[in-house]
């Protein structure tokens, strides 16, 4: 009885401290997440429905990745100039309205045209809101409001395309038409509840500080060259893994997706808690490191151990403890090398490393894959892993040093 009450504390206390607007945020964002099922299934639409080539599909998605980039960048510069309220409400709004206008595209072009652009609104919306969750928290629970907004994201991602592939079966427009209006619905609601905020006051400088501008923080762009590489290895498991589990394992796609689900039961259940003991005990690289290296020993494992059920299921268990190690972690870290004056630019950069990292994942392991095999594939990915985890630790003594130097 005391452990479960010990535990039902734990999780209050995990909990609790968080303003109400970083909650409503996060509201945003799961009823936004929970609208995603065109992407999901866009692939399948274009190659089934439409009748467009595999390759032909594949340069659809390569104007999906390259406007994630440009939105990025759009993203940043404008929460630095307008703020960051207004753009997470024209971006989700104006999404809404292109992925229904997508809908009503047919062909190659159009498609290609369209998808570019809902990408680069809709991507516009990550550095956004990122600058808002630090805007909305207080520094000594910025790491829990991350995660927060991490657990929406997740259980978000976990129903959409859920809910998509009961939709998809009888009719593909209702795709369209459904993640439109959530959208639009997410936009609204932040409207409502979500208290504006005006664009960020420009400092006057008579001296110019070298790490006004984030081309001239060298150590923040040694830390986006790990964490892309880190992303790269981590976002296999959304893009290579599934296809290994099917074509190794065998496993039905029913039995993939129930796997593939325990990312976001073990996110929602453990993350915010794990963060709340070990925020602040440790330099934020220091865990970012730690989890790297357990992504690194979920790899070794497909490659070591016999392909049965059950392997999937460990290494799902151990690439999500991995995952929940390394990301938020890594976004109190670019948080807190940002300036209120200059946080659009940091925001902006991270975004797009993760928008490198999704395009070069799924492609370079499907190059290597298909010329090397599954196992050296697993094997080349841990040692990415690896490179990366030391990178962060390289980084963060580097730190330590200047610290330590600069103290009287």
């Amino acid at each position: 009885m005391n452990l479960a009450r010990q535990t039902i504390r734990l999780y209050q206390n995990a909990y609790t401290g968080l303003s109400p607007a970083t909650w409503w945020l996060s509201l945003v964002l799961l009823i936004n997440r929970s609208g995603t099922m065109v992407i999901p299934f866009m692939t399948v639409y274009l190659t089934q429905h439409l009748h467009f080539s595999i390759a032909q599909a594949g340069l659809v998605m390569a104007c999906f990745g390259t406007g994630a980039i440009v939105g990025a960048l759009l993203g940043g510069w404008l929460s630095d100039k307008i703020g960051f309220y207004q753009v997470q409400f024209w971006s989700l709004f104006s999404n809404g309205l292109l992925f229904i206008l997508l809908g009503q595209m047919h062909t190659f072009e159009q498609i290609c045209i369209c998808v570019f652009v809902m990408s680069s609104v809709g991507d516009a919306f990550r550095p956004a809101n990122s600058i808002a969750i630090a805007a909305y928290s207080a520094p000594e629970n910025r790491t829990r409001s991350y995660a927060l907004n991490r657990l929406a994201v997740n259980l978000g991602w976990s129903v959409g395309p859920a809910i998509g592939g009961i939709l998809a079966s009888f009719s593909y427009q209702l795709l369209f038409w459904v993640d439109g209006f959530t959208c639009m619905g997410a936009a609204l609601l932040m409207r409502l509840f979500l208290p504006p905020v005006p664009a960020p006051v420009k400092e006057v400088k008579t001296v110019v500080n070298k790490d006004d501008k984030v081309w001239k923080d060298h150590a923040y762009l040694w830390f986006l060259l790990f964490a892309t590489l880190n992303a790269i290895c981590l976002f296999q498991f959304s893009s290579i893994v599934p296809l290994y589990f099917k074509e190794v394992m065998h496993l039905e796609e029913w039995a993939i997706g129930l796997n593939m689900s325990v990312n976001g039961i073990l996110i929602a259940l453990v993350e915010m808690v794990m963060i709340y003991r070990l925020d602040g005990k440790m330099p934020n690289l220091a865990f970012v490191a730690r989890g790297a290296l357990m992504v690194c020993a979920s790899y070794l494992l497909l490659c070591l151990l016999p392909p049965v059920w059950a392997l999937a299921v460990l290494f799902m268990v151990v690439i999500t403890f991995g995952e929940m190690f390394c990301l938020p972690f890594m976004n109190s870290f670019w948080i807190g090398r940002s300036k209120d004056h200059n946080r659009g630019q940091y925001a902006a950069l991270y975004t797009i490393s993760y928008s490198l990292a999704n395009i070069v994942s799924p492609t370079t392991g499907a190059f290597v894959v298909q010329h090397l095999g599954f196992k050296p594939w697993w094997a080349i990915t841990a040692l990415g892993c690896v490179l990366s985890g030391a990178g962060f630790l390289w980084l963060q003594k580097r730190l330590a040093g200047k610290q330590i130097t600069s103290q009287p």
